[in-house]
């Protein structure tokens, strides 16, 4: 009988916020279509090292496993990713598994994406209605600004941009790709639009849209193929547009 094919992992470990960091190393029995989340479920079952030491099963979380939700986003073989769709016949091994260190780690691969909901906020992230407007025809949108919503609405705030992105992180404060182009989706919402001067005023603000370096990193890996540096240079040109109302407005 044919040996079992082994999978191996690295796997980057953490015992708190404020603890340093180590790795350990599992095997797990290959199957065909074996992801990344299913591999760390098996080792959750099992919990044991390969030199054969019985350790507290890895931390992480997901929820949809579908690439919908964006909670299982980690750092798989260098690259930030969702692990629920990260194949392991895709993959070198031995596969070595990170939590994306842009965020606060909380425990092994669990990290804090609070700052990106924060960011939100920041850009009102939302469409104000006070129950005048009358919703009995919608508005008919052109073609382009229905495409451009509609990919924009694909964004499930994972945060592999962010990870990606050399300007986020301590050395900026820039609130990152995802956050910023939800400005455009929000402020091309036929209620929302009214709203569009405050958001584009919140991207002028320290932080906002002039921290952006234009490396395209976050195109690259994004999960649902937004084209990021598109919307974010159409958002530029909208700010520099504010920028001058404001001027000649006051």
């Amino acid at each position: 009988m044919a040996e079992q094919k082994k999978v191996r992992f690295i796997i980057e470990r953490q015992d708190g916020p404020n603890e340093s960091p180590y790795t350990q190393e599992f095997e797990v029995d290959y199957r065909t279509g074996l992801n990344v989340v299913a591999a760390l479920m098996e080792i959750q079952k099992n919990p044991v090292t390969v030199d054969g030491k019985r350790v507290p099963p890895p931390v992480w979380e997901c929820n949809c496993l579908e690439k919908v939700c964006g909670a299982c986003m980690m750092v798989i073989n260098g690259r930030a990713q969702q692990a629920c769709c990260a194949l392991i016949d895709n993959l070198s091994q031995p596969i070595r598994v990170q939590p994306a260190r842009t965020f606060p780690v909380i425990r092994d691969l669990l990290i804090d994406r609070s700052v990106m909901f924060e960011s939100l906020k920041r850009i009102r992230g939302w469409v104000e209605v006070d129950g005048t407007w009358g919703v009995k025809d919608a508005p008919i949108q052109n073609p382009y600004t229905a495409e451009t919503c509609y990919e924009l609405s694909h964004c499930m705030t994972c945060g592999c941009c962010l990870e990606a992105c050399p300007n986020v992180g301590p050395q900026s404060d820039f609130i990152g790709p995802a956050p910023t182009a939800q400005t455009l989706l929000f402020n091309l919402h036929p209620l929302g639009k009214f709203d569009a001067p405050k958001r584009l005023n919140a991207l002028m603000e320290k932080g906002g849209i002039t921290s952006c370096g234009n490396s395209q990193n976050c195109e690259r890996v994004c999960p649902k193929s937004i084209k990021l540096t598109q919307h974010l240079a159409q958002l530029n040109r909208e700010v520099n547009k504010q920028a001058l109302r404001n001027m000649f407005n006051h």
